[in-house]
């Protein structure tokens, strides 16, 4: 069993100060593109757990670059509904009293980053800012034009595929990992397959989802409406980063989020004049 310390890294450095909130100056969000560390797990390549002692090393590396942002708010992809969930689980883990792998999502990033650097800068709550939406891309199978979007999705797939095979075999680090996928040309290409490439496809329909109300989908603009359901839910997503802040009047916010919102809620918060939007670059190294 892996206790919660291992979870914390032991340099013994102190950390800075974390700046206040100024009146007048734009908070800065740091939209931190993360893939669900539990799905990656296959049982086959050991390698993929993040729960392997070479894993946990290479998360408190990325601990370390994530510290250098000192957010004073950390907000992550869960929903609210599960806020209760989130204090109770995230209180006993303050005190040492977690076993992270006693949980049947203890490898999610919600735990592995959200928690680990919540403690580490004494954060006292870890925000649930997601929102009910979830789809698969994959319900845009059909209509005019629905060619460009398959060409698309193999497209992407093939530009992320060395990137995760070097990962699974142990040639690339969580580290690495994380800098591909925050990085500038994977967002950008995964946001134009996701809001943009859609709205080519017409008079179609939508596989049957339980997350998608057919009866308002207009079938001539069956790709545009596919865009719009996603960017629904991010729409969502930004009124619960913001209504938080409200709340909380954090100056520097981490969330830890899937990468497919993070391009979309850039350039939400890009023109919000009350945010400034982190690049992650700036930390990443």
């Amino acid at each position: 069993m892996l206790l919660a310390g291992l979870f914390s890294c032991t340099t013994t450095h102190t950390l800075p100060t974390r700046p206040s909130a100024t009146a007048g100056r734009p908070t800065e969000i740091w939209l931190f593109a993360s893939p669900h560390l539990g799905q990656l797990r296959k049982a086959s390549t050991p390698l993929t757990d993040v729960f392997t002692p070479r894993r946990q090393k290479e998360l408190a590396a990325l601990h370390e670059q994530l510290l250098r942002f000192r957010p004073d708010a950390i907000m992550v992809e869960e929903l609210p509904e599960q806020q209760v969930r989130i204090d109770s689980l995230y209180q006993r883990y303050r005190q040492g009293q977690l076993v992270l792998d006693s949980l049947p999502d203890g490898r999610s990033e919600t735990f592995q980053l959200g928690f680990a650097l919540g403690k580490r800068l004494g954060i006292n709550r870890i925000y649930c800012v997601n929102s009910p939406g979830g789809t698969s891309q994959s319900i845009l199978n059909q209509g005019t034009n629905v060619a460009l979007y398959e060409q698309a999705t193999a497209e992407h797939r093939q530009f992320y595929k060395p990137v995760m095979e070097q990962f699974e075999n142990g040639t690339r680090t969580l580290s690495g990992l994380y800098s591909f996928l925050n990085s500038p040309s994977f967002l950008q290409q995964l946001h134009t397959l996701v809001y943009r490439t859609p709205a080519r496809v017409t008079n179609g329909t939508l596989k049957p989802d339980p997350m998608v109300d057919a009866a308002f989908i207009n079938p001539h603009y069956v790709g545009a409406e596919f865009i719009s359901v996603i960017y629904n839910r991010d729409l969502k997503i930004y009124s619960n980063i913001v209504t938080t802040q409200l709340t909380t009047s954090s100056s520097r916010i981490l969330t830890i989020i899937g990468g497919r919102h993070v391009a979309s809620l850039q350039g939400i918060f890009a023109t919000d004049p009350a945010y400034h939007v982190v690049k992650a670059s700036a930390y990443l190294k």
